[in-house]
């Protein structure tokens, strides 16, 4: 550590040595949801939709068609070495998908440049909370590094209904903190201008959002 940076931390320790000790915070918001999941999933679709996300229905018998009809009929489009790969179409002569080793350290990592390129992405969730409407992504097998799901301008995200829970504590407990996190709620977009809102502003500009029943 440099001696700068010791003087700095130095000076912080000596203002904050007389400070009071903060109280302790009152945790009497809910922690368990009561709706069931019916209710649940209905919510997190009304949020959605009410962010402009396309929501879609599927199982495992027709996923792969959904996921095909949002792809379209030309379309390169990346996936996570950890997807299922039964939920993909199968590829055309137009429509290809190209997969991500998800590290710099292995081959197969696609660069900045190359997602650029690609029409979409597709990956898993690991949670949702009908509360916020928010789409947990937490690095895991099936959903990749978080650039592949920011720089592609449309995102195609699957959303198992058991991963769906109403309240935002039943969600920060199914996430792990040593991996990075990513909340999705809704399209990118931006307001700040003339209060004129603009998609695709620092992420994808197309949000698909399957619910999942396995």
């Amino acid at each position: 550590m440099s001696s700068a940076k010791e003087d700095i931390l130095a000076r912080i320790r000596s203002s904050l040595a007389d400070a009071p000790v903060a109280p302790e915070p009152v945790r009497n918001y809910r922690r368990v949801s009561e709706l069931n999941e019916e209710q649940t999933i209905e919510m997190l679709v009304d949020r959605l939709i009410d962010y402009k996300a396309n929501v879609f229905h599927a199982n495992k018998e027709n996923i792969s068609k959904v996921i095909a009809e949002r792809l379209g009929e030309k379309s390169t489009y990346v996936v996570p070495e950890g997807l299922n790969m039964e939920w993909l179409p199968a590829d055309t002569a137009d429509r290809k998908r190209v997969t991500d080793s998800g590290s710099t350290l292995k081959p197969g990592c696609l660069s900045l440049k190359e997602l650029d390129a690609v029409d979409a992405v597709v990956t898993g969730s690991t949670v949702s909370c009908a509360e916020t409407g928010t789409i947990f992504l937490n690095t895991n097998p099936d959903e990749g590094r978080r650039a592949i799901t920011l720089v592609p301008d449309h995102h195609i995200c699957v959303v198992p209904r058991s991963t769906v829970v109403e309240l935002v504590p039943e969600s920060i407990e199914r996430i792990t903190y040593t991996r990075p996190v990513t909340m999705i709620s809704g399209p990118s977009a931006t307001s700040d201008i003339e209060l004129i809102r603009v998609e695709g502003v620092h992420g994808p500009r197309t949000l698909d959002v399957i619910i999942y029943d396995a």
